[in-house]
């Protein structure tokens, strides 16, 4: 798929609100699956710092929750969109739940999980996998659910593709 496509994928946010992903068009954008009661559900803090951090430089990141793992997302968009604010301040963007495998897998996920990497390839194996897109539409690179998002893989990566943003 190229980035024309990847830009045309629909999106339902938390709220309601429908837009595609071609909202975050020349934005670097990191798409993490999420849940509310899960082990890596305190990475909600690191996430909102890294948004918080780059923002600026035009870093969106995008949580998508999803309810496919152990249910660990059982609650209501508006009951996961308070427990986000509440407990972790989330401001960045955060979808409607969706699935990311199976016969209902999201349109989004479907390509994300397309992206080869030695490390993750194929399905999304739990909660809290990240996946990074470049202001191109190029998914380049794909983090496990352990991975902390302030760990150093994470912002080195996320820097480059500001960095090379800003060169071009």
């Amino acid at each position: 798929m190229d980035a024309s496509s990847l830009y045309e994928i629909p999106l339902t946010l938390i709220d309601g609100t429908e837009t595609t992903f071609g909202a975050y068009r020349g934005k670097t954008v990191l798409v993490v699956n999420t849940a509310s009661k899960c082990g890596f559900t305190p990475q909600y803090a690191g996430l909102e710092a890294l948004y918080k951090k780059y923002a600026t430089d035009g870093l969106v990141i995008l949580g998508m929750p999803s309810n496919q793992f152990m249910g660990q997302e059982p609650g209501t968009e508006t009951d996961i969109a308070e427990f986000c604010e509440m407990n972790y301040g989330v401001s960045f963007p955060m979808t409607e739940k969706i699935d990311v495998r199976g016969k209902d897998q999201h349109p989004l996920f479907a390509e994300l999980t397309k992206f080869k990497t030695s490390i993750l390839p194929g399905l999304v194996k739990w909660n809290f996998e990240k996946f990074l897109v470049t202001p191109a539409g190029e998914i380049v690179d794909r983090f496990a659910s352990n991975v902390e998002p302030e760990a150093p893989a994470i912002v080195a990566a996320i820097e480059k593709v500001i960095a090379d943003e800003k060169a071009a």
